[in-house]
């Protein structure tokens, strides 16, 4: 199915937590958000937060999304909106309760297992990841502890994909990827930098790190993560797609601006396109109601129990990043941003047609979850509907 458009170019210069997010275009009525406030009367603080939540997602679809839910929480109110579209031939109203690729939140279950095995003493954070794997993990990377694969300081480069452009890995978009493979890819490079000593943001460590908890476990990562979060939590709307390409259950549809069969710039639908290439680090489907229940039993420490998740989670490495230069922004599975003058904590994530965000003050007085189809979710722009949701619920940076 495609859907071709005329185009808009817009560009953001505003950045926050670290994803990329979207510059694109969509076509299609405008349907009117679907809004829900808290039912008790709000301050003028709240109110003023909720307008301009309503603000950020009205109008939809825009160029840069088709549809966007979201849920805020916390002491200091609550509020649930959603705007958009199901998909751009019916333009029936987006589903609320919908399912959607969460992308790089999947770190954050990746994350918090790994901890729990650490502390039954089962994975040793200290540990190199090449003593659990050493069939895998090579020589030269001998000294990546877990801990570095976690917070991503571990200095191991991306591994090979096929495709350079948006139309070639939508080609390949049912190509299996084994774990294993991108871990020989990645690793059979020269590293990027001496492990503990820079940061760079990427995929390969968790793919590392679900591949250990499979390895301490002798049981699937998918089951693990079930058993110890998913299934204890409640939380029924969150799967693993495995080597299916669909997203099982109600969802609205994703779309990705490129290059269509007729040489034109438009709109083509991306709801079904595999994630194996993103696995332990970026395969999960959710929806905002499971992913707000896990965000608040996170914070709350029902998770990750004792001191692992401040020393771990809520702690930043004193190092720099990679590329830029600036702090390290990355824990063990969150990322940090000030907003509004306070640290929020959170992780966002990206599929094509889907991002997504968790974020939440430390003390849970405020916390966020969105789902934004962004037209360009993978871009190196950060999404206008995104930033707008985030900056309405917590302030600006």
């Amino acid at each position: 199915m495609k859907t071709t458009v005329n185009t808009t170019v817009r560009t953001t210069t505003r950045t926050l937590l670290a994803a990329g997010l979207v510059l694109g275009v969509a076509a299609g009525p405008a349907v009117p958000p679907a809004l829900a406030s808290a039912p008790a009367p709000a301050p003028a603080s709240a109110r003023s937060a909720n307008s301009a939540l309503e603000d950020a997602i009205a109008d939809l679809p825009t160029a840069e999304a088709t549809a966007a839910l979201v849920r805020v929480g916390g002491t200091e109110g609550v509020w649930r909106g959603s705007s958009g579209v199901h998909d751009l031939e019916t333009n029936r109203p987006a589903d609320p309760a919908a399912r959607f690729r969460a992308g790089s939140v999947t770190k954050v279950f990746t994350a918090a297992v790994a901890l729990q095995l650490a502390a039954e003493g089962r994975l040793d954070l200290d540990r190199s990841a090449r003593s659990y794997l050493p069939d895998l993990i090579p020589v030269s990377y001998g000294g990546v502890t877990v801990r570095q694969l976690l917070n991503h300081t571990h200095g191991i480069p991306a591994p090979d994909f096929p495709g350079d452009t948006v139309e070639e890995w939508y080609a390949n978009r049912f190509r299996i990827h084994d774990p294993e493979d991108m871990v020989r890819s990645a690793t059979s490079k020269k590293r990027e930098f001496k492990p503990g000593e820079r940061q760079h943001y990427l995929n390969i460590g968790y793919t590392i790190a679900g591949l250990l908890i499979e390895r301490v476990t002798g049981d699937s990562y998918e089951h693990q993560v079930s058993s110890r979060i998913l299934e204890p939590l409640g939380l029924r709307g969150t799967s693993f797609p495995g080597a299916d390409p669909r997203i099982t259950g109600p969802h609205n549809h994703g779309y990705q601006v490129m290059k269509l069969d007729d040489g034109t710039t438009g709109l083509r639908d991306v709801s079904v396109w595999g994630t194996t290439d993103g696995w332990a680090a970026g395969d999960l489907i959710s929806t905002t109601a499971d992913l707000e229940r896990f965000t608040k039993a996170l914070f709350q420490g029902r998770v990750v129990r004792g001191p692992l998740l401040d020393q771990e989670m809520f702690s930043l490495p004193k190092v720099t990043d990679f590329r830029t230069g600036a702090p390290a922004a990355y824990s063990v599975g969150l990322s940090m941003k000030k907003l509004g003058g306070r640290e929020v904590w959170g992780k966002t994530g990206g599929r094509w047609g889907y991002n997504a965000a968790i974020a939440s003050t430390r003390n849970g007085s405020r916390t966020l979850v969105y789902s934004v189809n962004s037209t360009d979710a993978k871009g190196q722009d950060a999404n206008k509907v995104a930033l707008d949701i985030m900056v309405a619920t917590f302030g600006e940076p």
